[in-house]
């Protein structure tokens, strides 16, 4: 569809689809205590909370639905398996514009292989929209880099002379 970049959710400065955050090139920190794991992405300022104090998910409509869900983890051996639940409806996966409804409910799960990487795979359920549970998996890596840090993050939303600044360049049409 010719619309969907501007149609992203994300591409008009809001909260990134779960899963895109995954796919996008700008990193991300991970904030680990005994009762609760942060997770801070560059990309759009996203910042996830994991709790890991032994909660149990909280039922339908408590609280309300949030851009992220509401995540509720545990370890199994060395994997931390994250539920997350009462998600809006608001984001994409990716930027072809698959959806989801606030059904989403997501399995994830996170093993670390070795010192730089981490193995990330979820499962996908949403009764509303897709006909079984899918998955997706993918290697996250650890950026080595000296005196790393997370940099500012300008979103424009779909503003083309932002986006492309050089028209003799040429913008998409």
């Amino acid at each position: 569809m010719a619309t969907n970049d501007k149609d992203n959710p994300d591409a008009n400065c809001m909260p990134m689809g779960f899963t895109q955050f995954h796919m996008q090139p700008q990193p991300r920190k991970i904030i680990q205590t005994p009762k609760l794991i942060v997770i801070l992405y560059e990309a759009n300022y996203g910042l996830r909370y994991i709790y890991t104090d032994g909660r149990k998910l909280p039922p339908p409509g408590e609280p309300q639905p949030w851009w992220y869900g509401y995540s509720v983890g545990r370890w199994e051996g060395d994997t931390l398996v994250v539920d997350v639940i009462h998600f809006n409806d608001q984001t994409w996966f990716d930027r072809a514009g698959n959806f989801h409804s606030d059904a989403l409910h997501l399995t994830e799960r996170y093993t670390l292989t070795d010192r730089d990487h981490i193995s990330y795979a979820v499962t996908v359920e949403d009764p509303k929209v897709f006909t079984r549970p899918w998955n997706m998996s993918m290697i996250l890596y650890r950026h080595t880099e000296n005196n790393f840090q997370l940099l500012d993050y300008e979103c424009y939303g779909f503003d083309l002379e932002k986006l492309y600044p050089y028209p003799e360049l040429g913008a998409p049409k």
